[in-house]
């Protein structure tokens, strides 16, 4: 079984920025293409972005509109862990952020695309 374990989030105030970190464990975890996505309270759970690796060997990516610009997802699979960082953090941004993966070399921004997901941590963009 794929483990995942979001780190990184906590209070920042607008235009402030967040790192946070998909460390996976469990299995080789460069096969997976690895999304984030987040749930704001009483809202659907959305898509922000992923990643995979295409077939010359780098990572490319997928965005949100509400996001692109501002948010970057990558991977460092020496270290099995997928990081997004996110700058000019907005009230709306705030959500528990979830990492999710699949054994695919392609990704998607959909939530029933993933079979693997992680526990989530709190995004609060607040002054």
């Amino acid at each position: 079984q794929l483990v995942l374990v979001e780190s990184g989030g906590g209070l920042v105030q607008p235009g402030g920025s967040l790192r946070l970190s998909c460390a996976a464990s469990g299995f080789p975890f460069e096969y997976y293409a690895v999304g984030w996505f987040r749930q704001a309270e009483g809202k659907e759970r959305e898509g922000v972005s992923c990643i995979y690796n295409n077939s010359g060997g780098g990572g490319t990516t997928n965005y949100a509109d509400s996001v692109k610009g501002r948010f970057t997802i990558s991977r460092d699979n020496a270290k099995n862990t997928v990081y997004l960082q996110m700058n000019s953090l907005k009230p709306g941004d705030t959500a528990v952020y979830y990492c999710a993966a699949v054994r695919k070399r392609v990704c998607t921004t959909e939530v029933g695309y993933y079979d693997y997901w992680g526990q989530g941590t709190q995004v609060t963009v607040s002054s």
